[in-house]
């Protein structure tokens, strides 16, 4: 019998901006990881409606609201477990070790790769544009402990 396919919805660095048509990238999501700079807990429940949310603090989340965040979260999917981490320059690379993805924001910049056999993933900032950086969003298929990411780039 073949592993269920589980799809992952990746969001970062919204800063309190979460658009319609992030949203509806997200839409379908089993489960949605949230990569840090969240900017408020509305954007968190907006979120919980589509699927259960993980998500981290990142270093514009140093509010009241924010407190109960962890620096790092680990979620299981199917048989992966997936990393997450705001800013990829504070990964515990000994905590990855077992881990078929990490998950990071921060940057602004949407980009995927391999490193020692785990697959790293910014899905950019679905918040506000930072220069002349894309609108992006992410998502990971699950099968199994096989774990593929997309980078969608958002029409704003």
């Amino acid at each position: 019998m073949a592993a269920r396919e589980y799809r992952v919805g990746l969001i970062a660095d919204t800063h309190g901006l979460l658009r319609p048509q992030a949203l509806k990238a997200l839409a379908g999501s089993d489960y949605i990881i949230h990569a840090g700079d969240i900017g408020g807990p509305e954007i968190i429940e907006q979120l919980k409606r589509i699927a259960p949310v993980t998500a981290v603090r990142g270093n514009n989340d140093q509010v009241p609201w924010a407190a109960h965040l962890r620096d790092t979260e680990k979620l299981r999917v199917g048989e992966a477990e997936i990393y997450v981490v705001h800013d990829i320059a504070e990964l515990d690379f000994d905590a990855v070790a077992a881990c078929q993805a990490v998950i990071a924001g921060h940057s602004h910049k949407p980009g995927q790769g391999v490193i020692d056999d785990v697959l790293h993933v910014n899905p950019g900032s679905a918040g506000p544009r930072r220069f002349t950086l894309p609108v992006s969003v992410g998502r990971l298929r699950v099968r199994g402990k096989q774990v593929e990411a997309e980078l969608l780039t958002l029409e704003v």
